[in-house]
């Protein structure tokens, strides 16, 4: 269990780190926390447990930090190996903290990775020395950003295509089957579901992004963020009604950060085509349109894709969800002609296996069904990876 603490001006900087800090105890977690927040302006993340075991370590902390500072007295041993663990991965800089003089447990904790040993009760001073050095030393070893993160926006012909459904559920998927560092970002303003589906309680959400624009950068960005099981991380929409109307700009920034941040950005973008950013719709990103088979659904999408078709717009590939053969009353050709080309994706309809996924908060993905295997198909292609093989139908004679 973690949270965010906001952080107040400091007095003396260190620069804008990303910290962690990890303690049982909750005085000796606070003043940690006390004594960071007046040396740096970076994100203070509190977890109030050590991880259940070394194996968590990484899912549980990931890359989403440049200084892990790690309580020593709840319990020594298993403190010195989570630091070794750390900084063996090279995922952050450990720092320990002990109201113990012991020399003995000092050079077990430099030799197990530990850059700095700090004592309790805090210095001011001795704080702000070894945040400057933690910051100094991840500057030499952070691999330099990149700068080609995918963008894949899911934009619903009309409401109630299910375009939320299919970005949360791809997002989860696509950071499965890639393994890579995947993000959804939840556009759908006013009030977007996808925390909903994931079963995700988020304490911030996009609008504090939006609120603190001129902070925005990884390690605020990185702060709001909350991760699903699956690995995925998730910006979440506001849990109460929330503006519509965001400037441009901002909208482009978070996405830049991101792209520079994570390898694949899946946006819910809900119906808003208004919103004419320079990263949501331009040349690199691909925007699947979602759709069904409907006057009003086909005639929206006629509209959207003669707009996105134009020079330098996204590469669009058009969805259609709840696919049901037999029971179109609007034929095949009628339908590629209303959308001017062939849809690439087709998404079973299953009514009680969404319904399921929205009442339990447990992913499509998580059982086989035509549903989960054709989001599968998407994500795959989009990672590089083979198609999947059609399950053959079984024979029967009783249909």
């Amino acid at each position: 269990m973690s949270t965010t603490i906001p952080i107040p001006d400091p007095v003396i900087s260190a620069g804008n780190l990303s910290i962690a800090v990890i303690c049982p105890d909750e005085q000796r977690r606070n003043d940690a926390i006390s004594a960071l927040g007046e040396c740096q302006n970076g994100s203070i993340r509190e977890f109030i447990s050590y991880p259940p075991n070394l194996q968590d370590v990484a899912r549980t902390l990931g890359n989403n930090f440049d200084v892990i500072v790690i309580d020593l007295d709840s319990d020594p041993e298993y403190a010195l190996d989570l630091v070794e663990s750390i900084s063996t991965s090279g995922m952050a800089t450990a720092i320990v903290y002990s109201a113990q003089a012991d020399p003995d447990l000092l050079v077990r904790c430099m030799r197990a990775g530990a850059r700095e040993y700090l004592m309790l009760p805090f210095d001011k001073g001795e704080m702000a020395d070894a945040l400057i050095r933690a910051s100094a030393l991840r500057s030499a070893v952070r691999p330099s950003k990149k700068t080609n993160g995918r963008l894949l926006v899911f934009l619903s012909a009309k409401g109630g295509s299910g375009a939320t459904t299919l970005a949360s559920n791809y997002a989860v998927s696509l950071a499965q089957e890639s393994q890579k560092k995947t993000l959804l970002i939840d556009l759908n303003l006013p009030l977007g579901d996808a925390a909903i589906n994931l079963g995700i309680k988020a304490e911030y959400s996009i609008v504090t992004a939006f609120q603190n624009s001129s902070r925005l950068d990884a390690h605020f960005l990185s702060g709001l963020l909350v991760q699903h099981s699956s690995g995925l991380f998730v910006l979440a929409a506001p849990s109460e009604l929330a503006s519509t109307y965001v400037s441009t700009d901002v909208i482009d920034k978070l996405l830049e950060i991101a792209c520079q941040d994570f390898d694949y950005v899946v946006v819910d973008a809900g119906s808003r085509l208004d919103m004419q950013c320079k990263y949501l719709f331009d040349e690199s990103a691909t925007v699947y349109l979602v759709t069904q088979i409907g006057i009003p659904e086909l005639r929206n999408s006629h509209r959207l894709i003669t707009q996105l078709s134009a020079e330098g717009s996204p590469k669009l590939e058009i969805v259609i969800n709840r696919h049901d053969p037999r029971s179109m009353e609007i034929d095949e050709a009628h339908i590629t002609s209303a959308l001017t080309r062939p849809a690439q994706w087709k998404i079973p309809n299953n009514y009680a296996a969404v319904r399921r996924m929205q009442n339990t908060a447990t992913p499509l993905t998580e059982e086989d069904s035509p549903i989960s295997r054709a989001i599968q198909q998407m994500t795959r292609s989009v990672c590089g990876q083979p198609a999947v093989p059609e399950k053959k139908k079984k024979f029967s004679f009783f249909g």
